[in-house]
């Protein structure tokens, strides 16, 4: 699938524009278009399996897949889902969940897997469901430096320089903290405890 276009919508999801898509002959493809997520590489996973022990053990084998990954789901299990691909891939994985896509009540929902699943507990999900998640970064999150040591130091401070420069340039902090995060591969908490420790040193924010 040849689809560059991702990075613009990337960059327009992260500036708050809305973006959707026009109707195909498949959610599928229709929900990778509008994710904003690498299309490059790509894999169809379908339904997991409902039981809950069968779902987790193949998301476990998914856990290091490093392309896209495009996911059905019914809207009742979608909380449990999330919780799953949390439990299996980390929060901070970045995701996107297209409901009711080129319909009346389509909506689109962009965060890391943490947050989603919290939004899918906190309400009723209606409608036909595909789930667009990233594949595991290059750089393994726990190969990032030790906490507490100069290297550590060093990149919490080329993190936080970065959010800093994407919101001066108009991008919204949280928006900012996932872009940076998924450029270094690390998790976003790394990269949101080093913008609240340049804070707190006063270098920004």
């Amino acid at each position: 699938m040849s689809d560059p276009g991702f990075r613009v919508v990337a960059a327009a999801a992260m500036a708050g524009v809305a973006v959707t898509v026009v109707p195909g002959p498949s959610a599928v493809t229709a929900a990778l278009a509008v994710s904003g997520l690498p299309t490059d590489r790509w894999v169809f996973e379908g339904f997991l399996p409902r039981r809950t022990g069968e779902r987790r053990s193949r998301l476990a084998e998914l856990a290091g897949e490093r392309r896209t990954l495009v996911i059905l789901e019914a809207p009742h299990r979608l909380p449990a889902t999330l919780d799953d691909l949390t439990a299996a891939f980390g929060a901070d994985r970045a995701a996107v969940v297209c409901r009711e896509l080129t319909k009346t009540w389509e909506e689109i929902v962009r965060d890391d897997l943490g947050a989603l699943a919290a939004w899918a507990h906190e309400r009723e999900v209606r409608g036909e469901i595909t789930l667009v998640v990233a594949g595991r970064p290059a750089t393994s999150p726990h190969a990032a430096a030790e906490p507490g040591t100069p290297a550590a130091a060093a990149r919490a401070v080329v993190l936080a320089a970065e959010v800093a420069a994407r919101e001066a340039g108009g991008t919204p902090r949280k928006a900012a903290i996932t872009a940076v995060a998924a450029e270094h591969g690390v998790p976003r908490r790394v990269v949101y405890d080093a913008v609240l420790a340049a804070k707190a040193r006063g270098d920004g924010g």
